[in-house]
């Protein structure tokens, strides 16, 4: 299997090492396969449907890893430490509860607490793997909204090799207290965490710029390798292809369809940032598993809410909100979208995103938009809608969810599905992602049950391993400050020497 560009000819591939340290194409895109297998019911899906989450990631990971790259072995074992159920709280690493007329699929049973570990955790143990194997220092770039940068840390941690560092900076104020923990916490030489002023995106251009200027795709023999693991890196869609094809399998099994008959497809509600997790859904849906439609929820940072009911694909500045961990100014993987749209059009994406870049502002054509609206469903939610979602669901079935599933649990409501009521509506079973626990958003949960609400679930569900975490002593990270007067690319020039500074005289 070769990788290509968004933007790029066809004759331009790389192997998976090479896009996986990349991040980004050198022409500035997003990589992506050559072309994607096509599954099939006797050949992949039945036998899959037996198969435990580790031999599923295998081998849906098998199909986009050449051997010449990764052995069999290898790619077993980096499976199995990846996701091994001595570091998930539910042995079966996915469990699908049923809530009334819907289906919830836990994410957040990982050490983080949240479904980044599923995607973040094989991808860590990849690039761990082929350092070893150049025997070269590689140092891990990373901006978060709050849940991938512990996701970040902790694989980082269990991979145990000194090759392997990592700087995490997240908007100062704008994560939870338990997210700020989950990395102030961390006492290692490899980790080194920085809190920024500014919205939750701009820390992507200096990294942007960064791993561009530092491109594994060169040829160029360096002493050090920078590699992003935010979902533009291909390794993040690829693994959470596996969570999606796994919880398309387990709803089956329950309603007793045979896997793989199109008749019968389900439909996804889940929360939406930067579209990450919407796009490993949608690469499974264009190898052939039977996924109706992808819906995605948002809150008030509803650029995707915008492009999927008209069209227009606009830039606004980030508001703060309690869901915190969607808010996006612009979802990067929405370049991946259009180009399975356009059926792999690297031409009409490329003049789209630089159309994208230079006004902040994309207008699709009424032909691209009404068939972005065939497979995508969205919904705006507000914060007190999100409490009100998160209140009904525990009044409905005594089931306490984090504010990012409360929004998709709105969404689902405000599109159709039965949730809280009993309505008829929808044609497909209904799975909504839970992304998070609960225990990770005391601020949002407080608003929306009450200190008392609150007090309860942390009597009674709270996880023990959260606790430790919330009792753990800070380290006061790095912090770059927003220089009065500057100009937005005038700080992220400023950030970018400083986050420099940091790697060489750290790492």
């Amino acid at each position: 299997m070769r990788y290509r560009s968004t933007r790029g000819d066809e004759s331009e591939d790389y192997s998976f090492e090479q896009a996986l340290f990349s991040g980004y194409a050198p022409d500035g895109g997003l990589f992506v396969p050559a072309s994607l297998p096509t599954l099939t019911a006797a050949e992949h899906l039945i036998p899959w449907s037996k198969l435990t989450f580790p031999e599923l990631c295998y081998e849906v990971l098998r199909l986009f890893i050449s051997r010449n790259d990764i052995s069999d072995w290898d790619l077993h074992e980096i499976c199995n430490k990846s996701l091994s159920a001595e570091d998930f709280d539910d042995g079966k690493i996915v469990p699908i509860k049923n809530l009334g007329s819907v289906f919830v699929a836990e994410l957040f049973h990982g050490p983080t607490f949240c479904f980044k570990d599923l995607g973040m955790r094989p991808v860590i143990n990849l690039l761990s793997h082929f350092a070893t194997m150049r025997k070269q220092a590689t140092t891990l770039l990373v901006a978060t909204t709050g849940d991938t940068g512990p996701a970040a840390v902790r694989a980082v941690g269990d991979a145990s090799n000194p090759l392997l560092t990592i700087l995490v900076h997240y908007p100062h104020g704008q994560i939870s207290e338990f997210q700020r923990k989950s990395l102030t916490t961390v006492d290692s030489e490899c980790v080194r965490i920085v809190s920024f002023e500014g919205g939750g995106d701009d820390m992507d251009s200096p990294i942007k710029h960064t791993l561009l200027n530092n491109s594994d795709c060169d040829g160029a023999d360096k002493k050090r390798s920078f590699c992003g693991v935010n979902s533009y890196n291909i390794g993040r869609p690829l693994v959470q292809m596996v969570h999606f094809i796994w919880v398309y399998l387990r709803v089956v099994e329950t309603l007793g369809i045979t896997p793989g008959d199109e008749k019968d497809k389900i439909d996804v509600v889940l929360p939406t940032g930067a579209m990450g997790n919407m796009t490993g859904g949608y690469m499974a849906k264009q190898m052939g598993i039977p996924i109706g439609r992808l819906c995605a929820g948002v809150n008030i940072n509803d650029i995707t809410d915008r492009v999927i009911e008209t069209g227009l694909f606009q830039r606004k500045k980030i508001e703060k909100t309690l869901s915190d961990a969607i808010n996006i100014e612009v979802p990067y993987n929405f370049e991946r979208i259009l180009f399975y749209l356009t059926d792999g059009n690297s031409c009409l994406v490329q003049q789209w995103m630089e159309t994208m870049e230079k006004t902040q502002m994309l207008s699709l054509h009424p032909s691209w938009h009404s068939k972005l609206r065939v497979d995508f469903r969205s919904a705006r939610i507000t914060d007190d809608e999100m409490c009100r979602a998160l209140r009904q669901t525990l009044e409905t079935f005594n089931y306490v969810v984090d504010p990012h599933t409360a929004v998709a649990m709105a969404a689902a409501d405000r599109l159709g599905y039965s949730v809280f009521e009993e309505r008829s509506e929808n044609e497909n079973p209904v799975v909504i992602l839970a992304t998070a626990s609960p225990c990770k958003f005391q601020e949002a949960v407080t608003e929306a049950l009450g200190h008392e609400g609150w007090d309860k679930y942390r009597k009674t569900n709270f996880p023990v391993r959260a606790l430790r975490t919330l009792e753990m002593k800070e380290n006061k990270p790095y912090h770059f400050a927003w220089v009065e007067g500057a100009s937005l690319s005038e700080v992220q020039s400023d950030w970018q020497t400083k986050m420099l500074d940091i790697v060489e005289k750290h790492f």
